[in-house]
C-alpha cells in the first residue's frame, strides 16, 4: 500500500488578479469558478484520490502567517483538517517551503520507501478530476523508481507565460511517465508554436510527486546551504495555537528558491507525466475567462450584470451594478473601493497597478474594505479627521484581544446579536440597540456569548485613528505578549 501526504503550498499573493486578490486575502481564498475557494478546492480533490493501493493521509499545508486564521476557517468549512499547518516566517519560495514538508512527514513514517509527497499548489484550477487522480496513480509508479515526479500539462495552445518540459525516454512500456530530458524557460510564441507542433513537449505545472527521503537528499546534494538552513528551523520548530513555526531566524537565513531551479533542472532523476486534466494555474484574468462558463456571446459574468453588444468580455460585479455597453475583449471588475478596465491582451500587466499602489503607499493592494480577524471580521463605513466608523462582526462564541488604546476613544452600538463588554474589568450585556463608551486609555474587551453573529457599529474619536494602536494584554489567539 503507498501512502501519499498531500503538501499545500498556499504562500502567494495572486497579485495579476487584483483587485479581487489582495495581500491579506489573496486568490487561494476567493471562489473564482465555483462554490468552493481555491484552497478548499485543492484539499478536496487530494483528499479524495479514487485510486486503489493508495492511502491518502490528511493533507500538511504550507502558508504566510498572515494568512493563518483564514485558512484554518475554510478548512473547517470544508470539513477536512490539515494534519499540519506550517507557517512561514518570510517568503522563500517553494524549495524551502516543500522541505518542511518533507521533514515533517520523514519525522512521521521514518525511512520507509513507500511513502510519497504529493506537492501541490493551493492555487490551480483543475476540471478533470478523474484524469487528475488517473495522473497521480501513473506518477506513484515513477517515483516508487526512486524518480521526482512532476505532471507535465498537454498544452492546447502556444503559451508564452509558461516554462515547457521536454519528455526523454519512456519510463515504462505504456508511455505514462518520461525521463525529463531538459526544461524550458518561458519561450517567445514562434517558439512555442514549435514546442506545440513537435507534441514532445508538455507545460511546467508545479505539481510534484515523490519520495521526501529523496528530495531532501538532493537539496543536501544541490542545494546545502537551503537544507541546512530549513532543517536547522524545522529541528527548533514551535507550536503555536494549531500552527507549527520553523525557527524564524534559521529559515530566513535559507536562499530563496524554486525547487524548479534548486532541483529538478539539476538532478538526474527527474521524470514527467503528461497529464490532460483540465488545469490552470490561473494567473491573470485572461486565464480566468479562459475557463470560466461564457454566454453565448462569449461573456463571463459574476454579480449584479447587465450587457449589450458586448462580446468575449470578464465582468465581475462585488458589491453594486455594472453596465458594459458596445465593448470586446475586455475585463471589468469592480470591488467596493477599486475598479479595474482593461483589454484582455494587456492581463499580465496588472502588477503595475499593483506596484503603483506600492510606490505611493496606497492600501487598495494590500487588504479590502471588509478585513478579516480570527474573531470575524471589520469594514470602513466612514473616515475624516479625527474620527473613523466601522462596522463590527463577530461570530457566535469568539472574542476581541483584551487590549488598550492611546490614542483614541470608542462608542459600541449593538445592531443585532448581543455584546458582552468588559471595560476595566466591569463586565455588561448589550443587546440591540444598546450602546457603551470606552474612554481613551481604558482596558476593555468585546465577546459574543450568544448563538448568532454579532453586529455593531464602532465609532472612534482620537487623534491617531492606526490600527497598530492597540496594546493587546490577553488575546485566544496567540497574538498577544507572553
Amino acid at each position: 500500500m503507498t501512502v501519499i501526504y498531500p503538501v499545500i503550498l498556499s504562500g502567494g499573493t495572486g497579485s495579476r488578479l487584483w483587485p479581487l486578490s489582495r495581500a491579506s486575502y489573496p486568490k487561494q481564498l476567493l471562489a473564482l469558478t465555483g462554490q468552493l475557494t481555491m484552497i478548499q478546492a485543492t484539499i478536496a480533490r487530494a483528499s479524495s484520490l479514487g485510486v486503489t493501493d493508495i492511502d491518502v493521509k490528511a493533507p500538511i499545508l504550507i502558508c504566510n502567517q498572515e494568512h493563518r486564521f483564514l485558512i484554518r476557517e475554510q478548512c473547517a468549512a470544508l470539513g477536512r483538517m490539515p494534519s499540519a499547518i506550517y507557517l512561514e516566517p518570510a517568503g522563500r519560495s517553494t524549495a524551502p517551503a516543500i522541505a518542511l514538508g518533507a521533514f515533517h512527514i520523514s519525522n512521521i513514517e521514518g525511512p520507509t520507501e513507500d511513502v510519497l509527497m504529493l506537492v501541490l499548489p493551493a492555487d490551480h484550477i483543475i476540471t478533470d478530476t478523474t484524469a487528475f487522480h488517473r495522473a497521480v496513480a501513473q506518477a506513484a509508479k515513477a517515483a516508487q523508481l526512486n524518480k521526482l515526479v512532476t505532471f507535465g500539462i498537454q498544452p492546447s495552445y502556444p503559451e508564452t507565460g509558461y516554462g515547457y518540459i521536454k519528455a526523454g525516454d519512456p519510463l515504462f512500456d505504456d508511455g505514462s511517465a518520461f525521463a525529463v530530458e531538459r526544461f524550458v524557460e518561458k519561450p517567445n510564441l514562434e517558439t512555442a508554436e514549435e514546442y506545440l507542433r513537435s507534441g514532445s513537449y508538455t507545460w511546467n505545472s508545479g505539481m510534484f510527486l515523490f519520495k521526501p527521503r529523496l528530495y531532501l537528499d538532493e537539496l543536501r546534494r544541490l542545494k546545502p546551504d537551503i537544507f541546512n538552513a530549513v532543517e536547522e528551523a524545522w529541528n527548533k520548530r514551535s507550536a503555536d495555537l494549531d500552527f507549527i513555526r520553523p525557527h524564524k531566524d534559521a529559515f530566513e537565513r535559507s536562499p530563496s528558491d524554486s525547487i524548479d531551479f534548486a532541483i529538478m533542472q539539476a538532478t538526474p532523476h527527474a521524470a514527467v507525466v503528461p497529464a490532460d486534466i483540465g488545469w490552470s494555474d490561473v494567473g491573470s484574468w485572461d486565464a480566468l475567462w479562459q475557463v470560466a462558463n461564457k454566454d453565448p456571446n462569449g461573456n463571463a459574468c459574476s454579480g449584479d450584470v447587465f450587457l449589450t453588444d458586448t462580446k468575449n468580455c470578464l465582468i465581475r460585479a462585488e458589491s453594486r451594478f455594472v453596465s458594459v455597453i458596445g465593448l470586446e475583449d475586455v475585463v471589468v471588475v469592480e470591488t467596493p473601493d477599486a475598479v479595474l478596465v482593461m483589454h484582455k491582451s494587456k492581463a499580465q500587466e496588472v502588477k503595475k497597478t499593483v506596484d503603483y499602489c506600492t510606490n505611493t503607499k496606497r492600501h487598495e493592494h494590500l487588504e479590502h474594505i471588509r478585513v478579516h480577524r480570527p474573531w470575524g471580521w471589520y469594514e470602513g463605513i466612514d473616515k475624516a479627521e479625527r474620527f473613523q466608523v466601522k462596522r463590527i462582526m463577530v461570530r457566535p462564541g469568539e472574542k476581541l484581544s483584551l487590549q488598550m488604546h492611546h490614542h483614541r476613544a470608542e462608542h459600541w452600538i449593538v445592531v443585532s446579536g448581543t455584546a458582552k463588554v468588559t471595560i476595566n474589568g466591569v463586565e455588561t450585556l448589550l443587546s440591540e440597540n444598546q450602546s457603551t463608551y470606552i474612554p481613551l486609555g481604558h482596558t476593555h474587551r468585546l465577546e459574543n456569548p450568544g448563538k448568532v453573529p454579532l453586529h455593531l457599529i464602532e465609532v472612534q474619536s482620537g487623534s491617531y485613528l492606526g490600527e497598530d494602536d492597540i496594546v493587546r494584554f490577553e488575546d485566544t489567539y496567540g497574538r498577544a505578549p507572553k
